[in-house]
């Protein structure tokens, strides 16, 4: 008897084979004409019914089939009919080789679908997909968890509760207070700001900090050069301006580098690639090279940024809008955080009714609303004229699994442009922000508001910064 014909009859005897191997069975992993209905007829019955069919309910079916060649409906009838079990065959050997077949057959699927996608044939997915396709293949398992018992596995919940859970931590108070102490791995964070905000300084500050404490750092870009974004990181490191940095000697510079290199365990790797040239397939792969040649596992990720990767499971056209390909970018992403087991950061812009408020929300997100869902955690950074004379910049949460959102909601930050770095500021800076009401924003409203602010008691305060 096939491996087949043994699956069907004892998803029909054994109901307790047909509950841990039915819900992994695909109608695609049986080639066979006859098989396939089989399955069919097996499939149907079972999400009708809940519960597993009988031969004599199978034969039933089957003559109500319409449309059934006479052939086909007499070799089906043959191989129900045919069908027996053997009680004594060990049910977790029978279990093991059903999850073995599944695997055979989603890999045989995928490279043959692959194969339809770089010949061209399958005009929903690019040629990137294919090793998301192979991935998905690979991970076809029979999942033997089935859920968490509240009563019987309250003990594991209660150690989940004082485990000390892994975080890449901030140099900053605030951005410490928000997260509880930094973003975990397998997470998928968001700057939003405007053109020229301040998003690359904010991800080149977290992986300069990053780098000093001992981790290991991979930064790709998409916007800028790599050489642009290792001299912003330098001029962090090394505290030296932009202008300086030209100016510096080669020995002083070897000097400080060197410095630099004693403090620390960790690696920094910049990698470039071309605006909207790759995605999370070309990601996986360049993590996979560094790896094998370099011996380099990140243990942290920022990216470059967001809206100007490409989706590696479908193409940009006609047929797909903005937010659609946007949300399928920000999945990708956090899916490659989850599998390699990494915080990933990036960046997306802000819409020009938000790069004109300081009260920005979640819907001045551009393009797509779909990348918010999406992530895990999401802040906003805020420029305004008065802020800028003093050296500083606003953080507003926007989203956050990690505590409560309300809290702290927006907090000032002390920026250094000329050297790329950021600063906390002192505590009165954060006594003057009004939650619950936008400062100096720049439409008609938050004209109202400013006027409000010039004539409160919180004007001298921020004056004193200046």
């Amino acid at each position: 008897m096939s491996l087949e014909k043994t699956i069907f009859s004892n998803i029909i005897f054994r109901e307790e084979y047909s509950r841990k191997v039915m819900p992994f069975l695909q109608k695609e992993y049986f080639h066979d004409q006859s098989d396939k209905l089989i399955f069919d007829l097996i499939d149907n019955y079972v999400g009708k019914y809940t519960t597993f069919p009988t031969q004599e309910a199978l034969l039933i079916d089957l003559t109500n089939k319409e449309n059934i060649d006479q052939k086909l409906f007499e070799n089906v009838s043959t191989v129900i009919k045919n069908l027996e079990f053997d009680p004594a065959t060990d049910l977790q050997f029978l279990v093991d080789q059903a999850e073995k077949f599944c695997q055979e057959k989603a890999i045989y699927n995928a490279i043959m679908q692959s194969i339809q996608i770089i010949d061209n044939k399958d005009k929903t997915l690019s040629k990137g997909s294919i090793p998301k396709v192979l991935s998905d293949a690979l991970a076809v398992s029979f999942e033997t968890n089935i859920g968490h018992n509240y009563f019987d596995d309250s003990d594991e919940r209660y150690d989940s509760y004082h485990r000390v859970e892994d975080k890449i931590p901030f140099n900053l108070e605030y951005m410490n207070k928000i997260t509880k102490g930094g973003v975990p791995r397998k997470t998928l964070n968001i700057i939003l700001g405007g053109t020229g905000g301040g998003k690359s300084l904010f991800m080149c500050h977290f992986a300069a900090h990053n780098l000093l404490i001992g981790k290991n750092v991979l930064y790709i870009t998409m916007e800028m050069a790599a050489e642009r974004i290792a001299e912003r990181i330098d001029a962090n490191l090394l505290d030296l301006t932009m202008e300086e940095l030209s100016q510096v000697s080669k020995d002083i510079f070897d000097k400080k580098i060197n410095r630099i290199k004693a403090k620390t365990t960790g690696k920094l790797i910049v990698k470039e690639y071309p605006t909207s040239g790759a995605g999370s397939a070309n990601f996986r792969y360049l993590l996979g090279e560094l790896k094998i040649k370099q011996n380099f596992v990140p243990d942290i990720i920022y990216i470059d940024y967001l809206n100007i990767c490409a989706s590696s499971r479908m193409k940009m056209g006609s047929n797909v809008n903005s937010y659609t390909y946007v949300k399928s970018i920000a999945e990708e992403l956090r899916g490659l955080a989850v599998e390699f087991n990494v915080p990933i950061f990036s960046a997306t812009q802000m819409t020009r009714s938000g790069f004109s408020s300081s009260d920005v929300g979640l819907d001045d997100t551009s393009e797509s609303f779909g990348l918010p869902a999406t992530a895990d955690f999401m802040f906003a950074i805020i420029n305004t004229d008065e802020l800028i004379a003093m050296n500083q910049i606003m953080v507003k949460q926007l989203k956050n699994r990690y505590n409560d959102p309300d809290l702290s909601k927006r907090f000032i930050v002390g920026i250094d442009r000329s050297k790329m770095k950021l600063f906390d500021v002192e505590q009165r800076a954060q006594d003057d922000i009004v939650d619950d009401k936008p400062l100096m924003d720049k439409t008609a409203f938050g004209k109202r508001e400013e006027d409000m602010f010039k004539k409160s008691k919180f004007k001298k305060s921020f004056e004193d910064f200046k």
